[in-house]
């Protein structure tokens, strides 16, 4: 009998990045970058500091003239301002954390959400006092007097509230005290059973090895390793050229 199985079609990935060059001004810091994302992936994305990883995060969120090409769930993306990458569902968490200050907490996760009566909400308020019971505490106390973990919680949260397919964030765990390192590294474990996506840019090499599908690894603003943890961990030579100190 004629085998009747027929291949698994071949999933496309959410990201597609080929060539991507950008920079400030006359100083050119990302040359031809290129690699894959995947739905439901988290990718870490390591390098020194200066190897153009929060450049590569701006570069894709629309907020620096780029060349090259991203294709965002199968569409061209290249020239589009953040707005539009926020509503075609990428997500963008800075390293300075961005929150505005002089709201609560509640209107800084309300101004996050996304509003579309074709696209119900994946995210919810109450999700994200789930997610962070601290929050729910501080629902009606201004941002700007919230401690560092806080801030980060709800820059974090916030994200979410747009339901994001994709979501880059940039350096979460910095300058954090341990407790709240390990409340980003639970709130990353949750993200990944809800299936977003997620380009996790971490100085915490541990972290990074521990949450990710796959690393990235940048050096002169190229992506100079792309493959398993596993395998980061053994090359100790890549290791030693482009990470370590």
């Amino acid at each position: 009998m004629a085998d009747m199985t027929q291949p698994s079609p071949e999933i496309s990935p959410l990201l597609a990045v080929r060539g991507l060059c950008a920079g400030y001004e006359q100083t050119p810091v990302l040359r031809g970058v290129s690699f894959d994302l995947q739905p439901g992936e988290l990718v870490a994305l390591l390098g020194r500091n200066g190897s153009g990883r929060s450049t590569l995060a701006r570069a894709l969120m629309g907020l620096l003239p780029v060349s090259g090409s991203v294709l965002f769930a199968g569409t061209e993306t290249v020239g589009w301002p953040a707005h539009r990458m926020a509503r075609m569902g990428m997500g963008y968490v800075p390293e300075n954390r961005d929150v505005f200050p002089t709201l609560t907490v509640q209107q800084n996760l309300l101004l996050g959400q996304k509003t579309s009566p074709l696209e119900p909400a994946a995210w919810l308020e109450e999700d994200m006092y789930t997610l962070f019971p601290p929050l729910r505490e501080r629902q009606h106390t201004p941002a700007g007097v919230l401690s560092g973990g806080e801030q980060q919680m709800l820059s974090l949260c916030r994200s979410l509230m747009g339901n994001p397919q994709l979501l880059i964030i940039d350096e979460p765990t910095e300058g954090l005290a341990p407790q709240w390192v390990q409340a980003v590294a639970e709130f990353l474990v949750q993200l990944k059973a809800r299936g977003v996506s997620v380009l996790l840019i971490e100085q915490k090499l541990a972290i990074a090895l521990d949450l990710a599908d796959r690393v990235l690894l940048m050096g002169r603003g190229e992506i100079v390793f792309d493959g398993l943890p596993s395998a980061l961990a053994q090359n100790s030579a890549v290791r030693r050229e482009w990470l370590e100190v």
